[in-house]
């Protein structure tokens, strides 16, 4: 259960070396958060991940999850949840995949959709289940901003995020009033903490290198996509949008006629300022 603070004083991480959902660990840890999960495919990146999240002061415990093997979520997050109750989930798994090579190559389009649409919609559904058997708890799902209006530049990205974050609105709609929460956050272009590149976002490392955004008003950084994650969870929001802004930003652009959005600067790769 939460605390007297608001702060799940449980959290289960799918995407366990995400920087996205570790910074929001260490700040969920900080506001009480006693036990936390990090599921993801073993690795010496992962163990770490659990090392230095223990040194904070967490029981941490590692499990294996892979988002492509769907048969196997679940056993393995149910496993999970008969350790005890779970006050939070985080998925926060993804891969970006290469445009020009997925156009050429459907097979690994195919893998960029079945990572982030697929593997979501199935670990998502195992976990809301068990959340709304318990009675209690929130589910927080990474989207993204390239899913709100699909670009020529990443269309194959965009439109698992744009399946992702309907599928999330919808299941928001399931389960209100079982005592769920449900809450969906849009970033825009994530740039790396430069603290850890090596641990880089696999959504943002190739395009961070080949095009900086550091200087980009809607660029935002992991730390402050956490910080805007804690916020919305103790306000109960339903959508976060970071950097606040973009809501205006994809706002009107979602209504910019189709002939006159090909045009504009969004259009091509080195808008990503608009990407997570």
């Amino acid at each position: 259960m939460k605390d007297a603070f608001g702060a799940p004083q449980s959290l289960l991480v799918l995407g366990g070396t995400s920087q996205i959902a570790l910074a929001t660990a260490r700040r969920l840890i900080a506001r009480r958060t006693r036990t936390v999960w990090l599921a993801g495919r073993p690795s010496p990146a992962l163990d770490s991940a659990a090392a230095e999240l223990r040194t904070r002061g967490a029981d941490v415990r590692t499990v294996d999850f892979d988002a492509l093997d769907s048969e196997s979520h679940e056993t393995a997050l149910g496993k999970i949840f008969t350790e005890g109750d779970i006050d939070m989930v985080l998925l926060a798994f993804g891969i970006a995949g290469d445009q020009e090579r997925d156009e050429e190559e459907p097979l690994s389009a195919v893998r960029v959709a079945r990572t982030n649409y697929t593997g979501a919609v199935s670990a998502g559904l195992v976990c809301a289940g068990a959340l709304q058997a318990q009675g209690h708890g929130s589910l927080v799902v990474l989207s993204s901003v390239a899913g709100e209006r699909v670009r020529r530049a990443d269309f194959i990205y965009g439109s698992s995020k744009a399946g992702l974050d309907a599928f999330t609105q919808g299941l928001g709609d399931a389960l209100y009033g079982t005592g769920v929460h449900v809450m969906v956050v849009r970033p825009g272009f994530v740039r790396p903490n430069t603290a850890v590149r090596p641990a880089t976002p696999r959504l943002t490392a190739a395009r961070f290198a080949a095009a900086p955004l550091e200087a980009s008003p809607l660029a935002t950084t992991p730390d402050a996509v956490a910080a805007a994650i804690v916020t919305g969870l103790r306000r109960r929001s339903e959508t976060v949008w970071v950097p606040g802004s973009l809501r205006v930003v994809m706002s009107a652009l979602r209504h910019v006629p189709r002939p006159l959005f090909r045009r504009l600067p969004v259009w091509s790769s080195a808008a990503g300022a608009l990407k997570e």
